[in-house]
């Protein structure tokens, strides 16, 4: 079973079990999602690059444009209720959250956006800081009229969530780190801005739990897309801001709102042990860890984490 194979059957699955629980979205209204016959894109997504084989709603998938600071920025928008955010990781798309859209929206107002430097949002010539996204976030929020939302990141998503919580507190509702960065790393740093099939493959190897279900066409695939998604100077930027003061280590006792913390546990990127130290540097945080699981539990694990998820943000 190859990468695209194995992703249909990991989506079919979580839209399985959203139908059992006879989830809808939008009107009109559904107990199951499709999969949309011929969207098989591989894609970058937090700090790694990923396929997504799944477009659950023609609504889900309609991009809107904001205009933060003259740069546009571009998201996907459903449901109704208390606002849930979902940040990507480096290099990522809004498309990584498509098999957790659906869920979320049936009973949340649910935001994916492809952050500034990413995807198809605008990517100036700057230097890309935490301080970068976390006011782009802020501005975004302030153009939806979103005055307190749920932050959900995976991976550098969740580093700009956490620090996001930490600068304005009074905007987040609950916050969700997913396999988060943002603390010092405990071991040396993967190639994170591949320029070659073989340094492609090798990060693609450390994302997954299953490194079999990676073939040669999906590496190829994979560094193909990224030269399109155009977003290496962006990266590029990012890691080199890493030299300056930016971990959250010292900080995490500033965080005050509920904090749910989820990780894969054979993830090779950020290990475990990273996700114990945010559960115990943040008062009362959960921790909840998925087995046989790499870097990206939302699309590993995409039904037991909507269980989940959806379990933290009802409480």
């Amino acid at each position: 079973m190859n990468l695209t194979t194995w992703m249909k059957t990991t989506f079919a699955d979580a839209l399985s079990s959203s139908a059992a629980t006879q989830v809808e979205v939008q009107e009109p209204k559904r107990k199951s999602m499709r999969i949309v016959n011929g969207i098989l894109t591989l894609m970058i997504v937090s700090l790694l690059i990923v396929p997504i084989a799944l477009s659950q709603d023609q609504s889900l998938r309609q991009e809107k444009t904001a205009v933060v600071f003259d740069q546009n920025i571009r998201y996907f928008e459903a449901g109704q209720g208390p606002a849930v955010i979902l940040l990507h990781g480096m290099g990522g798309v809004k498309e990584s959250w498509l098999g957790n859209f659906g869920a979320l929206a049936a009973g949340y107002h649910v935001y994916a956006i492809d952050q500034i430097g990413f995807g198809h949002s605008d990517k100036p010539l700057l230097d890309y800081k935490i301080a970068t996204f976390v006011d782009f976030l802020y501005a975004f929020m302030q153009t939806q009229n979103i005055g307190k939302a749920t932050l959900v990141g995976n991976s550098f998503g969740g580093w700009i969530a956490l620090d996001f919580a930490m600068q304005h507190p009074s905007m987040v509702e609950k916050l969700v780190l997913v396999d988060s960065a943002g603390l010092a790393w405990q071991q040396p740093l993967a190639e994170l801005n591949p320029s070659s099939m073989a340094a492609t493959r090798t990060l693609l190897e450390s994302v997954f739990y299953d490194k079999k279900i990676i073939s040669d066409g999906d590496v190829l695939q994979v560094f193909a897309q990224r030269m399109r998604n155009n977003d290496g100077y962006t990266i590029q930027r990012t890691v080199a801001g890493f030299a300056t003061p930016q971990f959250e280590d010292a900080k995490l006792d500033s965080v005050h709102v509920p904090t749910l913390v989820m990780w894969g546990r054979q993830d090779e990127l950020i290990p475990l042990a990273s996700g114990e130290k945010l559960r115990d540097g943040i008062r009362g945080a959960k921790l909840v860890v998925f087995e046989q699981c790499g870097h990206v539990p939302q699309i590993e694990k995409s039904a037991e984490f909507n269980r989940a998820l959806l379990e933290f943000l009802g409480k």
